[in-house]
This record gives C-alpha cells, structure tokens and sequence, in this order.
C-alpha cells in the first residue's frame, strides 16, 4: 500500500497580510489558515501524517490549535526557521525520524508539500498529484494558464514580451517520491529556489505537471483574504 505525508512549512511572518500574528494564524471565518490548510488536506483520504513547521517560539500555540480543531489526520508541528526550504528541510527531518504514533521510522513512499495560505486548494487537485507520483512520476507541480502578459524588462525598460502559451503559475501541493525529495534536499545548495519543485529540478529529476485550480491561489495580502472570505461564503 503506497503511504502518503505532507510538509506543511508555515514559519512566514506574513507581513505583507498584516495582523500582528503569523500568516497561518490569521483568520479566515472563524478558524486560522493552518486549519483550514490542513483540513483541505485530509479530505485526501490516502493522506495519513502530516508535519507542520511553526515559526520558532511558536509550536506551542500551533499545537493547541491544531488540537481543537478535531483533525483525523496524524500531525506533528516542528519548530521552522527563516527561509521556506530550511523549514521545510526541518519537516523532512522530522517525518524521516519516528512516528508520533508507534514510535518507529515513518514508512512514506509519496511526500506532499503545501503551503499553508493555499487554504482552499480542492480536494481534486490533491488527488492529481497523488495519482501522479503513484504512476511513476519523480515530482508533480499542479499548475493553471498564466493569464496576463508577461514582459521582461531591464530597469524601466520593456526588452521582450514573453509568449505566455507555454508558460504556467505554479501552485502546491506539489507530490514527490520520498527519494526524489531527500535526495534534492540533500544537495541543496546555491541561491534559494521559490519551490520545491525547483530543487528537484536542479538534482535531476523530472517535473510533470498536472491541473490545478483558481481557487488554490495563495493567500498573501489583504485582498487575497477576502477573496477567500467570499469563496468559503
């Protein structure tokens, strides 16, 4: 039977969100993004085990959180750090250490990681990328049509206009085999990459990708949050 765990980094001030508290703090009709994050999550029903990285001081209150929030799920928070790939390097650690449950290495053969301000991800687009890396792919990105223009510029200057027909924004849960995502964590090194997918492009694996969907975009300031207050009304 073919397991399958999440890493869910969540360290991230969210300063340009406001508030005065983490970004996965934040509310979002009645609960904090981290809840509604992982209750996205477990409507994957393959999904068994979940690590959350909390911004250092803060496990405490992600713990207690998490706890009301009467999660099926199996979850773990860890202490994260300053970048997105150290706090998910930590998460990996910890789900590559013991199970909360037996106390054993954790057997995962497929890792998800997801951001925790994409809150309102479908359960589908999970679905994709699992089945994705269940059929032999090595990592999975799930993406949607870029729909502006894009232009690449030089100071204040327009040198090109790039054709946007092949390119796509991509979103998480991104899926990897646990192998593909060790081994590209393990030779991490030079300039930080925006995802995950990005490190293991860079170890040499190959990057599917697979639909994804509007309503998986990111929460990152003021307007996002009330776009996702309207989506959940």
């Amino acid at each position: 039977m073919v397991t399958v765990s999440a890493l869910v980094p969540a360290a991230g001030l969210g300063v340009r969100l406001g508030g005065g508290v983490p970004k996965a703090l934040r509310v979002l009709r009645g609960e904090p993004l981290i809840v509604h994050a992982l209750r996205g999550l477990q409507a994957c029903t393959e999904l068994s085990r979940c690590v959350v990285a909390a911004p250092p001081g803060q496990t405490g209150r992600f713990e207690d959180l998490l706890g009301a929030a009467g999660l099926r799920l199996a979850w773990q928070v860890v202490a994260g750090e300053d970048s997105r790939q150290a706090s998910v390097a930590r998460a990996l650690a910890a789900l590559d250490s013991v199970s909360p449950d037996s106390g054993q290495p954790a057997g995962t053969d497929i890792v998800l990681v997801h951001d925790a301000a994409r809150c309102l991800v479908p359960v589908d687009v999970i679905q994709r990328v699992v089945d994705a890396v269940r059929d032999g792919a090595e990592a999975v990105v799930p993406v949607v049509p870029v729909a502006d223009t894009v232009k690449q510029v030089a100071g204040d200057t327009v040198v090109a206009t790039v054709d946007r027909a092949a390119l796509r924004q991509a979103q998480t849960p991104q899926g990897f085999r646990h192998d593909v995502l060790t081994r590209s964590y393990a030779a991490l090194s030079g300039p930080l990459a925006t995802d995950d997918a990005g490190l293991a492009e860079r170890s040499g694996a190959t990057v599917r990708v697979v639909d994804g969907h509007p309503h998986a975009f990111k929460i990152t300031g003021p307007l996002d949050l009330l776009l996702a207050e309207a989506l959940l009304r």
